[in-house]
């Protein structure tokens, strides 16, 4: 299942967290995972099943109380994408305790046909917050031969102590050849101004029978990435039935999108837009890319590039073979004011030795985005990747990353730390660097 894109570090976990880790330094970190609870499922296969590993979290923030934080991730990975489960982890006490629950996104957590969630395999979690406090999170599931693909969706109502059997976003069969697609890189955002409703997006690819896969994204193959696009406007009762928002050529793919609502309720969807003829000015050129909508994603606009995409992918510093990083994958925050702040990996900064963190700004909407800057503080000829941001309260920005700068040459593990810089001039500098990991 090559076609699962794994961000194998939890960016988007540790941004939420950076202004939380601080005040917790003392104490140490705390598990928030235990064994698994799907170690005895067979189901599938084929494939080399990791018991007991987690990939890929993302953690929310309940808005009408704090202490109440749910992180999700991936349970059991699989070798060739896709894991047993999706797993939440929910905390009541701030992050000092965590209990774990699942939602029946896949036939290792419960999934039937009666309840819609029997495929094989589940994978990139996602999970967000309403204002009143429901909380809401989305799976990418599949069989293990990759022929269904779908994006479900489940509810919470207590903080996510229990789950809502999945609802069915949409369901594909068979991805090749050019057909209805496979749906991919899946994201959910409640919006902060209205409880009712909740938006998601992803990517659906379409390639060609004889080029399936990840490679043919990064060789302009004849393929394409569609957006995708679905919304609740009662909670979660029902969903849009899903439709494409950009209307892509082929040899044009978009993936990791993810919307970001701003204070007046203008939506902000951000995704990688991939090599290719199509809309780009020249090909074999990435962008970070933008489109919005300012009537709750009924109509969207033409797409709005933030910078050239220049990531030079992430290597392992012994061996030179390459590391699923996510690399180029965006992420983005709003501030209270409504100030948008955007991060990507990349080789600009460093003459394309290695990736760095990469950093632009808007102040009106998304129409027009700073020159990018590198913000990490990796030491020299270190790269820096997987980057994700946040905002506090107060308008500090925080910016995560992971690098490799503890690694000892010449041994057989990859030593990885994270880290945090802050801004307290509305993105303009950075500094005070943090290491997260013990």
């Amino acid at each position: 299942m090559h076609h699962f894109r794994l961000v194998t570090t939890g960016a988007a976990a540790l941004a939420v967290l950076a202004f939380a880790a601080l005040a917790l330094a003392a104490s140490g970190p705390v598990d928030v995972s235990g064994l698994s609870p799907f170690a005895a499922c067979t189901v599938g296969g084929p494939g080399t099943n990791s018991v007991n590993s987690e990939v890929e979290p993302f953690v929310a923030v309940n808005p009408t109380n704090p202490s109440n934080i749910v992180g999700v991730f991936q349970q059991d990975r699989w070798s060739n994408g896709g894991a047993h489960g999706l797993v939440a982890s929910t905390s009541h006490d701030g992050g000092t305790t965590w209990t774990e629950s699942w939602a029946h996104f896949s036939t290792c957590s419960g999934g039937t046909a009666a309840n819609g969630g029997d495929y094989g395999r589940a994978s990139d979690p996602w999970v967000t917050f309403a204002p009143n406090g429901d909380v809401y999170q989305i799976s990418l599931s599949a069989s293990a031969d990759v022929t269904v693909s779908a994006v479900l969706v489940s509810k919470s109502t207590d903080g996510g102590d229990t789950w809502s059997e999945p609802t069915t976003l949409a369901r594909n069969v068979s991805a090749f050849p050019e057909g209805p697609g496979f749906n991919d890189k899946e994201s959910i955002t409640a919006d902060p101004t209205n409880a009712n409703n909740v938006y998601a997006v992803w990517d659906r690819s379409r390639f060609p029978s004889d080029q399936a896969g990840i490679t043919p994204q990064m060789n302009a193959a004849s393929i394409r990435g569609d957006i995708i696009f679905s919304r609740t406007t009662d909670g979660g009762q029902s969903w849009s039935a899903p439709r494409d928002i950009l209307g892509l050529n082929q040899n044009e793919f978009t993936i990791g999108n993810q919307i970001a609502v701003l204070p007046d309720g203008t939506l902000v969807d951000i995704f990688e837009d991939l090599n290719g003829s199509g809309r780009q000015r020249s090909p074999n050129q990435f962008h970070q890319s933008v489109i919005r909508s300012t009537d709750h994603g009924v109509t969207w606009s033409k797409v709005i590039d933030i910078s050239t995409d220049r990531s030079v992918a992430v290597r392992d510093p012994d061996t030179g073979a390459f590391v699923r990083s996510g690399a180029g994958l965006p992420d983005i925050a709003v501030a209270p004011n409504g100030t948008l702040y955007a991060v990507w990996s990349d080789g600009r900064f460093s003459g394309f030795t290695h990736d760095d963190v990469a950093l632009s700004s808007s102040t009106d909407s998304g129409l027009h985005w700073s020159a990018p800057i590198k913000v990490n503080a990796s030491p020299a000829g270190i790269a820096a990747f997987t980057p994700a941001v946040d905002v506090a309260s107060d308008g500090t920005v925080a910016v995560t990353y992971y690098d490799f700068r503890n690694n000892t040459p010449g041994t057989s593990t990859l030593p990885t730390d994270a880290f945090a810089v802050f801004s307290h001039d509305g993105g303009q500098t950075f500094g005070g660097e943090v290491r997260l990991t013990p």
